[in-house]
């Protein structure tokens, strides 16, 4: 893999990040709930579902799963779910009119997951995407060489991907949060909280009624 290839790839990685997703959302919802630095957890378990992948295509999993119907569906409809899952709890919180609302918007503590639940919850919304992990393992011989080590250049490719979308989401994030600090005092930071749970939701029935 020559550096013209490396560089094209991660601005073609750069391009595909900054498109909103699940990832996208849940960061900016982590971030506008709980904090910027907590956020950072469910980033960086989201880039623990990258590497996972990336592990798949090595290990041929990726081509497995595209060709096995089934187990493409039941991971498909798992994502959904849980995606689903989040975003009805994200909306039902700021529906609750007798408690505060928890987290960075409010102002109050309140009873935020632990980091490491934040992180999983990232990590769940990655690997639980058959979508995502097909869209890797069909984008990524476009940029090996054959005729080199290709497990050394998916090493590279991989740290190049978890650089760039750690960057993005993180920016992201931030950017929610700032947001959310900014809208604290008027009712618009409850909406903007219901949007990221909505967003979520959509996600999750787009990828219920997905096809291969």
């Amino acid at each position: 893999m020559s550096l013209h290839v490396f560089f094209l790839y991660v601005a073609t990685w750069t391009v595909v990040a900054l498109t909103p997703g699940p990832a996208v959302f849940c960061a900016m919802a982590q971030a506008t709930r709980h904090g910027f630095r907590s956020s950072l957890a469910g980033v960086a378990g989201i880039q623990a579902g990258n590497a996972l992948f990336f592990l798949c295509v090595a290990l041929g999993l990726a081509t497995l799963l595209a060709t096995a119907s089934t187990a493409f569906s039941v991971l498909r409809m798992a994502g959904a779910i849980y995606l689903f899952y989040l975003g009805v709890r994200i909306i039902v919180s700021t529906l609750r009119r007798n408690a505060p609302v928890a987290g960075i918007i409010s102002g109050s503590p309140g009873t935020a997951p632990s980091r490491r639940g934040l992180f999983w919850q990232g990590l769940l919304i990655q690997v639980t995407n058959p979508k995502a992990l097909l869209f890797v393992s069909a984008l990524l011989p476009q940029f090996l060489d054959q005729e080199r080590p290709v497990l050394l250049q998916l090493a590279i490719l991989m740290a190049a991907t978890v650089a760039v979308d750690f960057a993005v989401l993180s920016g992201y994030a931030l950017f929610a949060e700032r947001g959310a600090k900014s809208f604290r005092a008027s009712r618009f930071s409850i909406w903007l909280e219901r949007f990221f749970g909505a967003a979520l939701v959509f996600f999750g029935l787009k990828l219920l009624l997905a096809r291969k």
